[in-house]
């Protein structure tokens, strides 16, 4: 009995020890779940690591491009697909709204001499546009047709020529693009009319919009050179915003940024850092000083040296971020804050900011009409996207969805998918240095040798197809053995697109104060992605072709 009794304390203590630690386990876990819920921010993918940030962004869905030579998604890839309607694009033309106009006509007094029509086509009758409506619904399946011109005369009598407004199914963002082609009609059955052949692109010329006799815009030193120039997009208007009064530019409130290490960088490190500058300036509630000169690091320059002088317009869509941002140009902005001062004798409140260690959180409260960074530090401590690592990316968050591509640069991406009817197939070949480095992609250059591209593209592309190559590749003849079984494209097969009667060349040349702009390296890129983009059938060189990996040995 003396036994029994003295072992079960130590039984009852055991169990006692034990559940304490059960519960102080519990308690614990409890207290640990409580601070992870209210503390934890949903991953950012732009706030990882350098080597998550550079796998994030060559993470391009529509191309495989190296980080210094890749096209960096924007918002226009970002976003959600766009929805079927919307208020801006117009009414959407379809099978349902041409058969409501086919029932208007029909109760109307409007019939059809089949005998003169023969002879004539009315290009003005509402009965050919619907015959032409049908017939591209039909034929081009890749597109939104949002809004037809009334159809004029072609050359020839049984011709008509029709202007139409439309965008791409694969395009996200709700820019509207322009076509006119000539169509060769005749009468079917019932004495209807119906389309017997189409021409190529922008073919209908009689229908495109009147030529200007002088066109101008101001450019970014403020003056308005008149310079003669074709058709221009009328929807584009990325003029530079202006203070309407003295009285607006006291009451605003102002961030602005002195350049810093980002100037000539490679484009994704200066998107990476204007975002961020244009974040803080929406979570300081402040309209961003914003520097329209780029520098384009020589990645992208055939002469290997970086290019000053380059305008942001260039390459994005300054009308759009304008829309969506609250934004000043810099050389308006400080020609206004010396005029000012000098008129008023007295100097305009400024809060300077030396270190990117003071965070945008401590100047949430500042008074000052303008918060000016300064980025004087040696690098890496003068670079801009310094102000939005931390405790600041909790806060701070980069509005990709106001940066997107530039109208200009689309309008030829959507001008040769056009000539090719938006109906072709395309392959993504990846030479130049990779190809040389056999030690880090030891199969790449015979994997996208001309004989290895015949025989693996045959197992995935029908013979005859259009075929666009997006490569990197300077020797135009090296794909010429894919002649023989497709109707293959390049880049340099479209260079009237931005040559010196182009269309391009003239509003560029406007916005350069006169002077020509070269189609750079980061534009032919940008072109050759988003054609590929919108490629019925997209082969890669890092999925298809190759079973080298995307960034060397050991990196798949």
């Amino acid at each position: 009995m003396k036994e029994t009794t003295s072992t079960e304390p130590i039984g009852q203590n055991l169990i006692k020890l034990i559940s304490n630690v059960c519960f102080s386990v519990f308690v614990f876990s409890v207290l640990l779940f409580t601070v992870i819920a209210i503390t934890y921010q949903p991953p950012d993918p732009w706030l990882e690591s350098s080597k998550a940030i550079t796998k994030v962004l060559t993470q391009v869905e529509n191309a495989t491009f190296t980080t210094d030579s890749s096209i960096i998604q924007t918002g226009e890839d970002l976003v959600a697909l766009a929805p079927a309607v919307s208020p801006a694009a117009g009414v959407l033309i379809t099978t349902d709204t041409i058969e409501k106009s086919e029932e208007k006509i029909a109760n109307s007094s409007s019939t059809l001499d089949c005998d003169y029509t023969l002879k004539q086509v009315n290009c003005s009758d509402p009965l050919v546009l619907i015959a032409i409506e049908k017939f591209n619904l039909k034929v081009f399946k890749s597109i939104v047709f949002l809004k037809y011109q009334t159809p004029v005369n072609g050359s020839k009598p049984n011709e008509c020529d029709v202007a139409w407004k439309y965008r791409n199914k694969k395009e996200k963002s709700w820019r509207k693009y322009r076509d006119f082609r000539r169509f060769r009609l005749g009468i079917g059955e019932n004495c209807t009319y119906e389309v017997a052949g189409a021409r190529g692109w922008h073919s209908g010329t009689n229908a495109r919009r009147p030529r200007g006799k002088i066109s101008s815009s101001p450019s970014r030193s403020g003056r308005t050179p008149r310079v003669p120039s074709p058709v221009r997009d009328e929807e584009i208007n990325d003029t530079i915003p202006t203070l309407q009064s003295d009285t607006a530019f006291t009451k605003g409130r102002y961030l602005y940024y002195s350049r810093g290490g980002d100037y000539c960088k490679g484009m994704n490190h200066y998107l990476w850092s204007f975002l961020c500058g244009l974040g803080e300036a929406q979570y300081l509630n402040r309209t961003l000083v914003m520097d329209l000169s780029i520098c384009l690091a020589a990645t992208y320059n055939p002469s290997k040296k970086d290019e000053e002088g380059k305008d942001f317009r260039y390459y994005f869509d300054f009308e759009h971020l304008k829309e969506v941002a609250s934004i000043v140009e810099e050389g308006e902005f400080l020609r206004d804050w010396k005029r000012l001062e000098k008129a008023r004798k007295k100097r305009i409140p400024v809060r300077k900011v030396a270190s990117h260690k003071i965070t945008p959180m401590q100047l949430s409260k500042d008074k000052s009409t303008i918060i000016w960074r300064q980025f004087d530090a040696p690098e890496p401590e003068n670079y801009w996207y310094r102000v939005c690592e931390g405790p600041a990316a909790k806060y701070v968050h980069r509005p990709w969805h106001a940066l997107w591509k530039s109208k200009r640069l689309m309008n030829i991406v959507s001008a040769i998918s056009g000539r090719m009817d938006w109906d072709y197939d395309a392959v993504h070949v990846v030479r130049g240095e990779k190809a040389q480095n056999k030690e880090l992609w030891p199969h790449l250059d015979s994997d996208t040798s001309p004989d290895a591209l015949v025989e693996k593209l045959k197992g995935i592309i029908q013979p005859w197809r259009n075929l666009y190559i997006a490569t990197n590749e300077p020797f135009y003849n090296y794909f010429d053995k894919l002649r023989s079984n497709y109707k293959v494209h390049l880049l340099d097969d479209y260079k009237e697109l931005w040559g010196n009667t182009s269309e391009w060349y003239n509003e560029t040349k406007l916005l350069n104060d006169g002077h020509p702009v070269e189609f750079d390296g980061y534009m032919r890129v940008a072109v050759d992605t988003e054609v590929l983009y919108r490629a019925k059938i997209r082969v890669e060189t890092f999925h298809n072709l190759t079973m080298d990996c995307k960034d060397g040995i050991s990196t798949c």
